[in-house]
């Protein structure tokens, strides 16, 4: 989680590998955090002959020329920097170890390349709030997880609250921090009226002083007010989200996040690691404007950031991410968010083919349906209390791929937890259906209209199913047939058992 000492496992993993003769690249995805850990980790390894490097917009021309060099003939040792390092001009003589930190706020593409470089590179991935193809990697085997749950002496967790921008509290929170000797962190994603912002903070605490930091002041500017904030020159720093990734700054023990209802509930959690980092009760206040009306996802995101308060929520605020954007997509198309373009459910079968492979195990007959149904599916946290064991159920359901194998899971569910809740038995419902179409080459099922969509891949085995039950269907070409929902077939439960009533006669013929 954040401020757990992510850093400092990263720091001696480095170490390990580049005592082994390997060199070692970081990944991260700030300038400003690329320089603070060149920093940390140039100190804390200053007694060793290790020479480290930062590659980063901060670089003049000649600097970054003259890295690029030194790190393809291996006189680096150790190179941090943000995507930079993923072009293709920064080659690496004995790449042995990637570092990713913040691995949420990377795609895809960078990560690989940087796993290209080298066939057999060790990867070290640190983030507190993995994001859903992360989870689903370790779900099927390809990567291994560790937690840290144990906090740091002395640390406190970060009390959250909700509030309407309101001057008085404001005024009354900053002062309680500068009254204890702190300084405070005011997150206000929008540069086109952020001077406007730092007026109106100035108006409402006139004796404290004001630095800005946003993403479009050249290298020298930001780092000179960043370096300024960390020498206690002012009191508020108002940044943008610059400030989300990795910043370490003890000192700094309130933090407001302007228009909070506008950011996902990882970069809400990551902004509220950048304080309580030392023994000090620290504040997050999560700022809403005084006229905008919440949207429902909103308020369920806020509510979710305010509940998830405790040391180490990192990992609980990930699955209810997964449950926030509908659980049952681990068993559909839909992707959102950082995992939109994967082609997910694609590509975790390939790779548990691959890993099949490689053991010199049978390859399964692989349920490949994509279910997009607007049906409530997931292990709720009142039922399976333990993140690890819901990690593990999900993952087991994931690769059933028989109907007696989802009846024996569905039984031992129910005995290890007791009755089963709706979401539960429908999720084992979508996964029934899904065995059921693989049978009879459909692929997908999606609402559209008044109509099921079914996509088929035989028409063979299609004519089997309108053969055995399936009349209600209508065939419109060579890849789609539509099912006809009644007026009454509108709540997503009664989709499924419509949809079930037609493959259910086909499957008991199978």
């Amino acid at each position: 989680d954040v401020g757990f000492g992510k850093t400092e496992m990263a720091m001696r993993a480095a170490f390990k590998a580049i005592d082994a003769g390997y060199q070692v690249a970081v990944l991260v995805p700030t300038t400003v955090l690329a320089e603070q850990h060149r920093r940390t980790f140039t100190q804390r390894m200053a007694e060793y002959p290790f020479e480290i490097a930062a590659l980063s917009r901060f670089c003049t021309a000649k600097e970054q020329r003259e890295i690029i060099k030194r790190t393809a003939d291996g006189s680096i040792d150790l190179l941090i920097g943000t995507h930079r390092l993923a072009s293709p001009d920064v080659q690496f003589q004995n790449l042995g170890l990637v570092i990713i930190d913040e691995e949420q706020r990377f795609g895809v593409a960078v990560k690989e390349r940087l796993k290209a470089l080298r066939a057999a590179v060790d990867v070290l991935t640190m983030t507190a709030t993995p994001i859903p193809r992360t989870l689903h990697m370790s779900l099927l085997g390809v990567r291994s997880i560790s937690n840290l749950e144990t906090a740091p002496k002395d640390r406190l967790a970060v009390e959250t609250r909700v509030a309407r921008f309101d001057d008085a509290l404001l005024r009354h929170a900053i002062l309680r921090e500068l009254n204890r000797d702190g300084q405070v962190y005011f997150v206000h994603n929008r540069i086109h009226d952020i001077q406007a912002v730092a007026h109106r903070l100035s108006q409402i605490v006139p004796e404290a002083t004001i630095g800005i930091g946003h993403g479009q002041m050249n290298e020298g500017q930001l780092e000179e007010v960043m370096l300024g904030f960390v020498r206690r020159e002012f009191d508020i720093l108002l940044a943008t989200t610059i400030v989300e990734s990795g910043l370490d700054i003890p000192n700094a023990n309130t933090i407001f996040i302007d228009d909070a209802d506008r950011y996902g509930l990882a970069d809400l959690h990551q902004l509220r690691g950048r304080v309580g980092r030392s023994h000090h009760r620290a504040y997050c206040y999560l700022i809403i404007d005084e006229k905008r009306h919440l949207s429902p996802e909103a308020a369920r995101r806020l509510r979710a950031i305010e509940e998830f308060s405790q040391m180490g929520a990192g990992f609980a605020l990930a699955m209810r991410d997964l449950e926030l954007r509908g659980a049952g997509n681990l068993l559909g198309a839909q992707q959102s968010g950082h995992i939109a373009t994967v082609g997910y459910e694609l590509y975790c079968s390939l790779l548990d083919q691959a890993v099949r492979r490689l053991k010199k195990l049978p390859q399964r007959d692989a349920v490949d349906v994509s279910v997009d149904l607007p049906v409530a599916a997931y292990f709720p946290r009142n039922y399976v209390t333990d993140l690890r064991t819901k990690i593990d159920l999900y993952r087991r359901l994931a690769r059933i791929c028989s109907e007696s194998d989802l009846d024996d899971f569905t039984a031992e569910v129910a005995d290890r937890f007791g009755p089963r809740p709706p979401e539960v038995d429908q999720l084992v419902e979508l996964a029934r259906l899904r065995i059921w179409a693989h049978r009879y080459g459909v692929s997908a099922i999606h609402l559209e209209d008044k109509y099921a969509v079914l996509t088929y891949t035989s028409r063979q085995k299609l004519n089997k199913l309108l053969a055995g039950g399936g009349g209600a269907l209508r065939v419109a070409d060579d890849r789609t047939a539509y099912l006809p929902l009644g007026p009454k077939v509108r709540d997503p439960a009664a989709v499924l058992a419509a949809l079930e009533s037609i493959l259910r006669p086909l499957a008991a013929g199978a």
